[in-house]
C-alpha cells in the first residue's frame, strides 16, 4: 500500500505528465468554487516578480498543493485549487508567449459544472462575467492580472514566465509543496481538516512525511526505522504538549496540537538552516528539505540530531536551577538557539556560571566577572535604588522575577518551582505594596469602588462600625451629591483605620513594590494594604498560583517586627528592599542551587 509522500515540484512539472501529455487535476464537487480576491491574485504576482528581480534564494516556493492519484492517473485536488486555478488563469493570460516556449496547460476537470468551467477557463470572455458566480471570480482574476501587467513590456512578460516556467534543475524557477495522500486517506476527510477547520498543513505536518518517505526511500528495512520515527514523534509531540514544560520554554502559547514545530524551527535554527528561509511560511520545512538533498545527508542521523536538541531542552527542565536560570533568559526574550549553542561547548557548570553573569549584565547593567563581594553588594543596591515605578517599570519587573526565582534557589533541599506557566498565562505585573496616596480618585464610580473595598474589609473584621454607615451612606449618593467636599474627609479616616495617612506619601521604589496579578492589579490599584492582602491570601488559600515572594510580602515575611500584619510601613519596605538586594548577590555569587 502506497504511503503518503512530499516533494517540492517545479510549475513546468505540474503541465504535463510522465507521457508528456497535459497533467489532469480533478476538482470534486466537495470543493467551493475559485473564490480569489483581486488582493490575493495581486500578492501571487508581487511576490512571484520580486523573486525575478533576484531575490535570494534557488527558487520560489508556493505553498502546498494537496492530491490524491485517482484510478484513472489523474490527481484529485484535495487543497490548492485556488492557486492552481490562478497559476492557470495565469498560463491563459500568457498563453501566447507560453506556446512560443513550447509550453502547454494543464487541464482543470470539475465534477460539477465542469461542462461550463472549463471551456471557459482556456477562452475567458470577460462579458459573460455576470451568468454565475464562478465567471464572475474567474474574470476578475483575470482582470487584476491584466491591470497588473499594464505598463510592462513583452520581454517583462518573457522573464516572469520563464522563471514561472523554468525547467533547468540549476536554474532559478517557482515551486509548489508537493504532498500526495496514501491510498488509504480519505480526501473528504483531509478536506474537511484543511479548509472547513481553517487549519492549514503545517511545517511538521510537512517534516514528518518527508522523513519517513526518506527513511522508505534509504533502507532495506525501512518500516522499523519508519516505526521508530513514527513513535518517537509522537513522544515528544506528548512532551512538548506539557504547559510546564511548552512555557518554560517559550513566552506564548502557541499552537495547542502542532508544538513539536517549535523544535524543528529550533533544530533549523541552530544548525544554521533557516537563515535565508526564514520569511517564508513554510521556511522550516523547506530547510529540511534542501537539508536532505545534501550529499552524505543520512535520515536516521538527521532524526537523532532533533531528539539531541530536545534531550538537551529536557535536561535543562529537569535541572532546578538551569530550569529557573533559562526559564528567565527566555522570558526577557533571549533567543533558545543561543542558548543550545552556548551549551554546546562548555561544561554544565561552567554554563550555569555564564548565564548567571548574562543575567547580571542585563539586570544590573555591568560585568559581574571580577567584582568582589563589596563591589558586587554595591552594584546591586545602587542600581535597585535607582529604580522608579513608571520610569523603569519593565526593569523592576524582571528584577521581581529573578528575585523570586532566586530565592527558590536559595534551599537546595526543596524541590519548589517557579510555574511559569501560570505567571505566563496570568499576566503578572508590579503594583505597589502599600498605595501610592498622592494617585488621586477623581471619578465617582473610583472612589465609590474604593470605599466598597473597604467597607467590605471593615466588616469581616468587625470593626469601625460607625465608618461603615458612613461608607454606605457615601455609596449611596449620586455623583451630584458626592462632591470632594463630602469625599476627601471620608477618605481621610479611612486611611487612618487603615493607618495609611500616619506617613508621607510611599515611594515608588522597588522596595514599595512586588508582582501582582492584572485582575488584582486592576480591581485594587488603589487599595490599602490589607484589603491587597485579603485578596493575595485568598487567591493563595484557594491553589490559585501567587509567586512566592508576592506572598511573602504580604504575610510580612520579610520584616523582623510584626507588630500588625494588617499594614506597611516604612521598616516594613527598608527589611523588604534589603531583603531583595541580599538574595540577588547570593544568587550572583552563585551560592544555593548552582548546577553540577
Amino acid at each position: 500500500m502506497k504511503d503518503s509522500s512530499i516533494c517540492l515540484k517545479p510549475i513546468n512539472d505540474l503541465l504535463t505528465d510522465e507521457q508528456g501529455q497535459p497533467t489532469r487535476f480533478w476538482i470534486p464537487a466537495y470543493q467551493r468554487g475559485y473564490r480569489w480576491a483581486p488582493l490575493q491574485v495581486t500578492q501571487l504576482l508581487d511576490d512571484i516578480w520580486e523573486f525575478t528581480q533576484g531575490s535570494e534564494g534557488e527558487f520560489y516556493c508556493l505553498q502546498p498543493i494537496v492530491i490524491k492519484v485517482r484510478d484513472g492517473g489523474d490527481f484529485e485536488v484535495v487543497d490548492g485549487q485556488q492557486r492552481l486555478t490562478t497559476i492557470y488563469i495565469l498560463l491563459t493570460y500568457l498563453k501566447k508567449i507560453a506556446s512560443v516556449l513550447g509550453k502547454e496547460r494543464f487541464h482543470i476537470h470539475y465534477e460539477t459544472r465542469g461542462a461550463a468551467n472549463e471551456p471557459f477557463l482556456e477562452e475567458i470572455d470577460l462579458d459573460r462575467a455576470d451568468e454565475n458566480v464562478d465567471f464572475f471570480h474567474i474574470c476578475q482574476a483575470y482582470t487584476t492580472i491584466e491591470e497588473w501587467f499594464s505598463g510592462r513590456d513583452e520581454m517583462q512578460k518573457l522573464k516572469l514566465l520563464q522563471h514561472l516556467l523554468n525547467d533547468d534543475e540549476s536554474g532559478r524557477n517557482v515551486k509548489v509543496i508537493w504532498f500526495e495522500l496514501a491510498e488509504h486517506d480519505d480526501p473528504v476527510a483531509a478536506f474537511t481538516r484543511l479548509n472547513v477547520g481553517k487549519i492549514p498543513l503545517t511545517n511538521d505536518e510537512l517534516i514528518r512525511a518527508l522523513f519517513i518517505r526518506r527513511a522508505s526511500a534509504e533502507y532495506p528495512d525501512s518500516e522499523s526505522l519508519q516505526l521508530k520515527i513514527a513513535y518517537e514523534w509522537d513522544q515528544l509531540e506528548k512532551a512538548l504538549q506539557s504547559d510546564a514544560f511548552w512555557f518554560f520554554l517559550n513566552n506564548e502559547q502557541g499552537p495547542r496540537q502542532n508544538r513539536i514545530g517549535f523544535l524543528f524551527d529550533l533544530v533549523a535554527r541552530s544548525n544554521g538552516m533557516a537563515d535565508k528561509l526564514s520569511h517564508d511560511t513554510y521556511g522550516v520545512f523547506l530547510a529540511f528539505s534542501e537539508r536532505f538533498k545534501e550529499e552524505g545527508t543520512n535520515t536516521s542521523k538527521e532524526w537523532l540530531s532533533v531528539k539531541q536538541v530536545f534531550m538537551s531542552l529536557e535536561e535543562w527542565y529537569e535541572d532546578r536551577a538551569l530550569y529557573h536560570i533559562v526559564g528567565f533568559l527566555i522570558q526577557q526574550g533571549m533567543e533558545i538557539s543561543n542558548l543550545c549553542e552556548l551549551a554546546s561547548s562548555i561544561t554544565k557548570q561552567k554554563f550555569d556560571q555564564v548565564l548567571r553573569g548574562q543575567i547580571f549584565a542585563y539586570a544590573i547593567g555591568e560585568t559581574l566577572e571580577d567584582l568582589n563581594d563589596d563591589e558586587l553588594l554595591e552594584n546591586v543596591s545602587e542600581k535597585l535604588e535607582s529604580l522608579e515605578y513608571g520610569r523603569d517599570s519593565n526593569k523592576i519587573r524582571s528584577l521581581l522575577l529573578l528575585f523570586n526565582l532566586a530565592t527558590l534557589l536559595e534551599n537546595s533541599k526543596s524541590n519548589l518551582r517557579f510555574q511559569f506557566d501560570s505567571f505566563k498565562k496570568q499576566e503578572w505585573d508590579i503594583e505597589h505594596v502599600r498605595s501610592v496616596t498622592s494617585l488621586p480618585l477623581e471619578r465617582h464610580n473610583q472612589r465609590v469602588e474604593w470605599m466598597e473595598h473597604c467597607l467590605g474589609y471593615l466588616k469581616t473584621q468587625e470593626k469601625a462600625k460607625e465608618l461603615q454607615k458612613s461608607i454606605e451612606d457615601f455609596i449611596k449618593l449620586s455623583q451630584n451629591d458626592a462632591p470632594d467636599e463630602v469625599f476627601d474627609p471620608l477618605y481621610e479616616q479611612v486611611l487612618k483605620v487603615f493607618k495609611e495617612a500616619d506617613e508621607e506619601d510611599t515611594d515608588n521604589g522597588i522596595s514599595n513594590l512586588t508582582l501582582l496579578d492584572q485582575g488584582t492589579n486592576r480591581s485594587y490599584k488603589n487599595a490599602v494594604f490589607a484589603i491587597k492582602r485579603q485578596r493575595l491570601l485568598s487567591l493563595d488559600q484557594s491553589g490559585i498560583f501567587v509567586p512566592l515572594c508576592t506572598r511573602n510580602v504580604f504575610l510580612k515575611c520579610y520584616s523582623q517586627k510584626v507588630d500588625n500584619v494588617m499594614f506597611w510601613g516604612k521598616e516594613d519596605r527598608e527589611e523588604y528592599g534589603r531583603v531583595i538586594v541580599n538574595t540577588l548577590v547570593r544568587f550572583f555569587k552563585g551560592e544555593g542551587e548552582c548546577s553540577v
